[in-house]
């Protein structure tokens, strides 16, 4: 069953046999043998891909909390409700997870020597449930859900240009002045360029800029800009050390949008491992610490 549910959440043969640590032949064997067990085919398998069957679907969607309850059994059996132990699995967004998680996670690991992290440094939005992940740092409004989250800080989405190219070529004074300047659109490389902004209604407006440069990492951005590029909308954090220098501005402070929370979400179960609680309880101040520095560097709105 464990097998099974791996290949369907991994979406192929290969991928659970890397995750489980057990031999390719191995997990085909297995999931024959289960299909053979029930009478049913679970997975349709071609060249390219796996596909789960409908009653694949079915079987995975009635074993998957029993597994989950056996997963708790052991964890329990183990101790490590009663003492921080065992593996942790961690995602956060690709920038924030280098700049100011790992720092906290190094720290985490010498104080607990008998926690492992595997931490998945990604900037698309994982599903902690479906990919049985225990912990999740998120930027931004959190969707309701069954999930717990606890709230670390903020951090805001600014604009911002080097001091040489606003000296070129002016400050903007609102959003309608976007036309006249040259834009580095940080996004996913051919989606609109469009930044949104609060006006002194309260309305949230979008502005479609002209960007010269598209670029779909931060650092590549944040490079562009330090080098005159144009102006370029991202979350403060991601340019602090910048504007810290003075190799950044920030402009048109005053249509910001709310600013973006930052928090650390996890699934609400019936009993919450100490490995979790140990880490949440460890670094929440030391990434507010951290959100306070990020604050002060980029200056009071």
């Amino acid at each position: 069953m464990r097998v099974f549910a791996t290949v369907v959440e991994k979406q192929g043969f290969s991928a659970a046999s890397r995750a489980l640590n057990i031999p390719l032949p191995t997990i085909s064997r297995r999931i024959a043998e289960l299909e053979s067990s029930l009478g049913v085919q679970l997975l349709a398998r071609s060249t390219r891909k796996v596909t789960v069957t409908d009653s694949g679907r079915r079987y995975y969607e009635d074993i998957r909390p029993i597994l989950d309850d056996i997963e708790d059994a052991e964890r329990l059996a183990s101790g490590e409700y009663q003492s921080p132990k065992g593996q942790m699995k961690m995602t956060a967004p690709m920038l924030f997870g280098r700049l100011h998680l790992l720092p906290v996670i190094h720290d985490f690991l010498e104080r607990h020597p008998d926690v492992d992290v595997q931490l998945y440094l990604t900037d698309r939005v994982v599903d902690l449930l479906e990919e049985h992940v225990d912990l999740g740092l998120r930027i931004g409004p959190l969707p309701d859900s069954s999930m717990i989250a606890a709230q670390a800080g903020t951090v805001r989405l600014i604009v911002c240009a080097s001091p040489d190219y606003l000296a070129a070529r002016g400050r903007p004074q609102s959003p309608d002045d976007l036309d006249g300047h040259r834009c580095i659109f940080y996004h996913r490389v051919g989606t609109a360029a469009e930044w949104a902004f609060r006006m002194p209604s309260g309305q949230i407006r979008h502005f479609l800029t002209r960007a010269r440069l598209m670029v779909n990492s931060a650092e590549g951005s944040v490079y562009s800009a330090v080098r005159d590029g144009g102006l370029i909308q991202l979350l403060s954090y991601q340019a602090a050390p910048q504007i810290a220098e003075g190799s950044l501005e920030i402009v048109l402070s005053d249509y910001e949008l709310p600013p973006y929370p930052v928090s650390l979400v996890y699934s609400q179960g019936r009993f919450l491992p100490q490995k979790i609680r140990a880490f949440i309880d460890f670094a929440m101040p030391r990434l507010r610490e951290r959100l306070d520095i990020v604050a002060s560097q980029c200056g009071a709105r």
